[in-house]
């Protein structure tokens, strides 16, 4: 509860005498105080409209120096992400999902019966739910490494196979469908500080690297042309039951393209973020 101050003084004016209670120049010092009360007023206002500005309202500062440093990135982190997810057009982020990838492919067996799958036009939804739960850091060379934990993603795409499986000829098209359940992945990502236009720090991300692991999946092939109810079953079974196994084959591939997305985003938020705005 804010404490109202009153006047110490042990004697009372009259508003006779206060009237005649004047500065120098001939201001009465009720106008006076009004007019420093604004003064003031208006600094304060000033002061936080600039500390506004060096300070968006999806960043959070930290200081370099301080012995919860990487605590307090974790945070600073975890309300951009906030924000992220619902848009910041100050800084060109709309539309954050699906996170789209253009083509991977998987290998199971040699030989012309082996089976080869290919999946383009992946679009993966639930990323931008990510969760910083850890931070480590290295400010003096710029180098960062958190680890990410995502609910659940759901990915779609257009899948199309050849070969065998399961002593099944399994060659066809259709649209292939996942669950990704408990995904967690570590990042790192090292960076070069340089003077932009305006004078602020700003950072070019020069490596980045990334693994993730997914303790649940279910995924299936669906709408597969000229494919009979029983091989259908045959191939949801056989992917249920491999799921991990498949998510190996197609590990490297996808690793590398979601790799080539973190880099690319890192340098987008990087590019308009200035490093003052969230690091002292």
């Amino acid at each position: 509860m804010r404490q109202v101050l009153q006047p110490a003084w042990p004697f009372s004016f009259s508003s006779a005498s206060f009237a005649h209670s004047l500065y120098p120049n001939g201001t009465p010092m009720a106008t006076m105080t009004t007019r420093s009360l604004t003064l003031l007023l208006a600094m304060g206002c000033l002061l936080q409209a600039v500390h506004s500005q060096d300070t968006p309202y999806y960043m959070h500062r930290c200081e370099r120096d301080a012995a919860d440093v990487n605590d307090c990135l974790r945070y600073a982190a975890n309300k951009l992400a906030s924000y992220i997810r619902q848009g910041i057009p100050e800084i060109g982020i709309v539309d954050v999902e699906p996170v789209v990838v253009d083509e991977i492919s998987i290998a199971l067996g040699s030989g012309p019966d082996g089976y080869r799958a290919s999946f383009r036009n992946i679009e993966a939804y639930g990323v931008s739910n990510l969760s910083i739960v850890n931070v480590r850091s290295d400010i003096d060379s710029m180098q960062y490494q958190m680890t990410i934990e995502i609910p659940k993603i759901k990915a779609t795409a257009q899948y199309q196979s050849s070969g065998v499986l399961l002593l099944i000829q399994a060659s066809g098209a259709g649209e292939y469908w996942g669950e990704y359940e408990g995904v967690k992945a570590k990042t790192y990502f090292k960076a070069t500080p340089y003077q932009g236009d305006d004078g602020l720090t700003y950072l070019t991300v020069d490596q980045t690297k990334m693994d993730f692991s997914v303790k649940e999946i279910k995924m299936g092939v669906e709408n597969i042309a000229n494919q009979n109810a029983i091989i259908h079953a045959a191939m949801n079974l056989f992917i249920n039951t491999n799921a991990q196994e498949l998510l190996k084959e197609m590990k490297p591939q996808l690793r590398t393209k979601l790799t080539e997305h973190l880099h690319s985003f890192l340098q987008q938020l990087f590019d308009r973020i200035p490093v003052e705005q969230w690091l002292d």
